[in-house]
């Protein structure tokens, strides 16, 4: 077997400290709150105990919540903290729950970061001619500017956020918001482009 990379050890150790251990992870939901009404969601990092919700409606302190994420199901807790994009929220799981959780939370962490250890090889480049037009699902149109393409993705200078997991079309390309960085949006294509068919002529 090959020698395990640097960046995935701390991975491996999660089993250990499964009470503690949070890894950044991406996966789509939608969650309830007391009153009853459901929100889309996205979880920002996970572990067996709590999760950080990227959320557009904040749970209150105390306030129950039950989440369903797509991949590994519902989950209740409460909320115990608030952040800037959305809150934290804590749960008692059961021993075995816990356990099968703190397993997922390990494939997916290492699906993550092997798949960014796949993007470094994919060279970034600058368009030359950088202007774009970001079409959104209720058809309005944003002219925005490409910061930088991959093979993978594309990131996108813009004052609009459309929310995570958002379909969208990028000149002629269909894609996905996967994140919101300081002044733009990053989008992952629907299909990848091959080796060789991204360079600083490309237009989207």
């Amino acid at each position: 077997m090959a020698a395990i990379q640097p960046e995935l050890n701390y991975l491996y150790d999660l089993r250990e400290n499964r009470r503690f251990q949070r890894v950044p992870v991406t996966l789509f939901g939608r969650y309830m709150l007391e009153s009853r009404r459901e929100y889309p969601c996205q979880t920002v990092e996970m572990s067996p105990g709590d999760m950080t919700l990227f959320a557009p409606v904040k749970a209150e302190i105390g306030e129950k919540v039950v989440v369903y994420l797509d991949e590994i199901g519902r989950f209740a807790g409460v909320g115990t903290r608030q952040t800037n994009s959305g809150f934290v929220l804590t749960m008692n799981l059961p021993p075995m729950k816990r356990d099968k959780l703190a397993d997922q939370l390990t494939w997916f962490a290492n699906r993550h970061a092997i798949s960014l250890l796949e993007d470094r090889r994919h060279d970034r480049i600058v368009p030359l001619m950088p202007r774009t037009l970001l079409r959104l699902p209720d058809g309005q149109e944003i002219i925005a500017k490409i910061k930088d393409i991959s093979l993978s993705g594309v990131g996108i200078e813009t004052e609009s956020r459309p929310p995570l997991g958002t379909s969208v079309i990028i000149g002629s390309t269909p894609a996905k918001i996967v994140r919101h960085f300081e002044g733009g949006i990053g989008a992952e294509f629907d299909k990848p482009f091959n080796p060789g068919d991204i360079d600083e002529a490309t237009r989207l």
